[in-house]
């Protein structure tokens, strides 16, 4: 189980540019102790680095090709997987290379079952969340994949305590039935709740039983399903604290007094950036009014409101230290 501790922060995952090794030197420096550094994933490499194609990757014996309409699952693996599984590879490496001497806390981000059912097409080319078949051969293969993934990065670098982060963006769309069809005229039909947290809670339970010590489940979008998400078993929820208003919020709070963790995407990742007070305003103000605990703060990690794929690399940069800073700032107010 991850240790409490005030100040800490981290980032969702993606990075701009190409360059793995200057990409993880950067992450694994400006996210120092008590900060949670994690594995860089860099999307501009192109196809195979996305988030759908490197979540693909973790899905075993479920190959995948990439069509005009996106990734299909298929019968036999090729090209584009390979690829796919060459840049893990790669990262993997740099990984092991650069943090060789690292102890404590380390974040893997993989997209979550629902995420990759909703963005997967079957071969007859719609969205594999409309197989409830498909679905569930998605939730065991990347229960998995997950589990291969967590025992590798412990293998790499034995000082890591794994955290997993399962991204699912799609997921509230799932939930409300607002993913279109492939002819783009209808919508598909919404999966019912139950189902979803059981995918969820799968494969969060498989990399607890690989040895991961903390699992997340992170949704930046609008609306996200915090009572859902936090049924999953989940330990933390990772959400952009902006998009929660008051009924994301008094929705979060039964969740954070019984003991779960909230990542906070408090942090824009565009200019102009808040300072550093501005940043921590946006998880003390509603802390506050709600009456939570001060001393709660202690199970916030401060992030970035997303990926950071998109921006320019000193824009990153400048991301990251500003989510240290504001952690920083949030103990010193949970503590004074």
């Amino acid at each position: 189980m991850l240790v409490s501790v005030f100040g800490r922060a981290s980032a969702i995952g993606s990075w701009p540019g190409v360059q793995v090794v200057e990409a993880a030197r950067i992450v694994m420096g400006e996210l120092s102790a008590p900060a949670v550094p994690h594995l860089v994933e860099l999307p501009a490499r192109g196809p195979g680095s996305d988030l759908i194609g490197r979540g693909a990757v973790f899905l075993v014996d479920l190959p995948v090709d990439l069509q005009p309409s996106g990734w299909r699952l298929v019968n036999r693996p090729g090209r584009d997987l390979e690829r796919a599984q060459a840049m893990l590879r790669q990262d993997l490496d740099v990984l092991a290379e650069v943090a060789e001497n690292y102890a404590g806390p380390l974040k893997v981000q993989v997209a979550g079952p629902w995420t990759l059912s909703a963005s997967l097409y079957l071969p007859r080319l719609e969205r594999a969340v409309v197989d409830a078949g498909a679905c569930r051969d998605i939730v065991a293969a990347l229960a998995e994949g997950v589990a291969d993934h967590v025992a590798a990065v412990r293998r790499l670098v034995p000082g890591a305590e794994v955290v997993v982060e399962l991204d699912e963006p799609w997921v509230d769309a799932v939930l409300a039935g607002r993913l279109a069809t492939a002819s783009g005229f209808g919508r598909l039909r919404a999966v019912e709740e139950h189902v979803v947290v059981s995918g969820l809670a799968d494969v969060l339970t498989a990399a607890r039983a690989a040895g991961a010590v903390h699992t997340v489940v992170h949704s930046c979008a609008a609306g996200v399903p915090v009572d859902v998400l936090g049924r999953s078993g989940a330990e933390g929820l990772s959400v952009d604290v902006s998009l929660l208003g008051v009924r994301g919020w008094e929705a979060l709070a039964p969740r954070l007094e019984s003991g779960t963790w909230l990542w906070a995407g408090a942090v824009p990742t565009s200019e102009p950036l808040p300072d550093t007070a501005a940043a921590a305003d946006a998880v003390w103000r509603p802390w506050r009014r709600l009456g939570l605990d001060p001393l709660l703060l202690e199970r916030v990690v401060v992030t970035p409101t997303c990926g950071l794929g998109s921006c320019g690399p000193a824009t990153a940069r400048a991301v990251l230290t500003r989510c240290v800073a504001a952690g920083r700032e949030l103990a010193a107010r949970a503590q004074g």
